[in-house]
């Protein structure tokens, strides 16, 4: 177990955090949502004892081993891939090092042979016979090839890295698990390995991640940083969202009597309880749901950016045609033989094994690349507006918010005076000197919140987006993801964020080395379509 009493942190006079008393149990996983800033990963570092807080004390069970995503790729550059698994059982490996230091010593005393014996029986009782089977194990599912299990860490890719540094926290079976954004890098088949094996795991886990459908999967509990303190609450993230926001509704309808408000939370849980049921989580993670008390629900008090996308008219019967584009990058080819047309009411998720390939299809259609070759045209009623996945050479100008948005306003626009360009970056939380602020200090996340300003002044039918939920945090991204699902005209998209696709999408491209697979159908559909698997095998090969 751990215990957290009496906590605080502040940085002068900036308090993250203050009287935090919570409790983490064995066999539930604890997911850690916050605005940017709030203070999500820093908590998770008090945690380990990598933070001393100005206040209070972590108590840890004795005897309980921890282990912590690392975050540094480079920590481990001199050592083999397989040995910095085996390194995150910090304690075996010490044992394997004094073990293999006896073994080595050219003259071995009586003294070194006892010693020895007890290390084999200590190295037995952890599991130390098995753990280069078990660590190769772990890498495997986590997509790291056998080829690279003996490399060193500074001669593989980068991608495999981050896979490699989960693997190391993974293994060995730790009490209690720490785990900032462990999704990043990782493919949708890698992810869903993830899930199950943290939906099933038995000891303490506590993950951030802006991940809501992996939130979901693997939750028993939303610790919530807000407003100066951390609460913990039964559920995974959505019901967290969902109800928060129903007990906000009914917090600010004064009209409702209140026997009708607790009727209302009664069936929703009732109802949150069945679906998961169906859900991934073993069953005993189902029975925290069961003693939830309506005391526990609290309304958010975060703020949600408001985006509207509003087309200025609607699309015509031509939107899109595509004919066998192609297109390569030195020598690889990233797609060809591409051909499709858009339809209306499409919503269509864009996918790749290669993610540049996407990003490449994405620039030529808005012509800010050119296909080798092939062709594509837009309809005469088409206005799209595009979120790429780079954007930084839209700010690398000194101006301010307000002057940085004026540059984008379209032509039909009359009347460009200041409530009109305050209104679009308020929609963004951009608000009161905010929008002096300057753009080439801006944030990641904010300046994802500028380009969706400038989508929504071009009044599009037509949107387009790069991995949309970059930088973003979950209240911005439940925003977009909600009025993507709502928007009239079409949508193109890819997303790492499987809730975005599955959600939004009724149609899938997916776009190959030789040629596409074009379904109607939802994103989880697609993904465990045996046809579809088949298609892709042939076209990747």
């Amino acid at each position: 177990m751990i215990g957290v009493r009496d906590l605080k942190l502040a940085y002068g006079k900036r308090v993250l955090f203050e009287e935090v008393n919570l409790n983490f149990t064995r066999g539930n996983c604890y997911g850690v949502i916050g605005a940017n800033g709030a203070g999500k990963s820093t908590f998770l570092k008090i945690l380990s004892g990598e933070i001393e807080p100005n206040k209070g004390n972590v108590d840890i069970t004795p005897g309980e081993r921890m282990a912590v995503l690392k975050q540094n790729q480079f920590q481990f550059d001199e050592e083999t891939v397989l040995n910095t698994v085996l390194m995150g059982h910090n304690k075996m490996w010490k044992v394997m090092k004094e073990r293999e230091m006896i073994y080595s010593l050219a003259e071995f005393t009586e003294e070194d042979g006892m010693r020895a014996g007890e290390l084999e029986a200590e190295f037995g009782e952890m599991g130390g016979y098995t753990a280069e089977s078990d660590a190769a194990t772990f890498l495997s599912e986590l997509g790291v090839n056998e080829e690279y299990h003996s490399s060193l860490m500074m001669d593989i890719p980068a991608n495999l890295k981050v896979r490699v540094l989960l693997a190391q926290a993974l293994f060995g079976n730790p009490d209690i698990l720490l785990l900032d954004e462990p999704t990043n890098g990782l493919d949708i088949e890698t992810i869903s390995w993830l899930e199950n094996f943290l939906a099933d795991y038995e000891n303490i886990v506590l993950v951030v991640s802006h991940d809501r459908h992996f939130l979901d999967a693997v939750c028993t509990h939303v610790v919530d940083v807000d407003r100066q303190k951390i609460k913990i609450f039964t559920g995974n993230y959505t019901f967290w969202y969902e109800s928060s926001q129903l007990m906000a509704r009914q917090v600010n309808d004064k009209n409702k009597k209140v026997e009708e408000k607790r009727q209302a939370l009664i069936d929703f849980i009732a109802r949150f309880s069945a679906n998961a049921s169906k859900s991934k989580q073993a069953t005993s993670r189902k029975k925290a749901l069961e003693k939830l008390t309506l005391e526990e629900i609290e309304p958010s008090y975060r703020k949600y950016p408001g985006i509207i996308f509003q087309p200025l008219r609607e699309v015509g019967n031509q939107i899109l045609n595509v004919e066998k584009l192609r297109k390569s990058v030195d020598g690889r080819v990233l797609f060809s033989d591409i051909s499709f047309t858009i339809n209306k009411g499409d919503k269509i998720a864009l996918v790749s094994r290669d993610p540049l390939a996407v990003t490449s299809f994405f620039n030529i259609i808005t012509a800010n690349a050119l296909a080798d070759s092939g062709s594509y045209e837009w309809g005469s009623t088409v206005t799209h507006a595009y979120l790429p996945q780079e954007n930084a050479e839209f700010f690398n100008t000194e101006l301010n918010l307000m002057d940085w948005l004026r540059q984008y306003v379209p032509s039909h626009v009359n009347d460009v005076d200041e409530p009109f360009l305050r209104g679009f970056l308020g929609k963004m939380l951009f608000s009161g000197d905010d929008v002096t602020k300057m753009t080439n200090v801006l944030s990641g996340g904010e300046k994802v919140r500028c380009m969706i300003s400038r989508m929504m002044l071009q009044n599009p039918n037509v949107i387009l987006l790069d991995q949309p939920t970059n930088h973003l945090d979950l209240e911005s991204i439940q925003s977009f993801n909600e009025q993507c699902t709502d928007y009239k005209g079409i949508v193109m998209l890819t997303s790492h964020d499987h809730t975005f696709m599955q959600t939004v999408a009724n149609r899938i491209i997916e776009i190959t080395p030789k040629g596409t697979i074009d379904r109607l159908m939802e994103f989880d559909e697609y993904l465990t379509d045996e046809r579809v698997k088949a298609m892709k095998e042939e076209l990747y090969s």
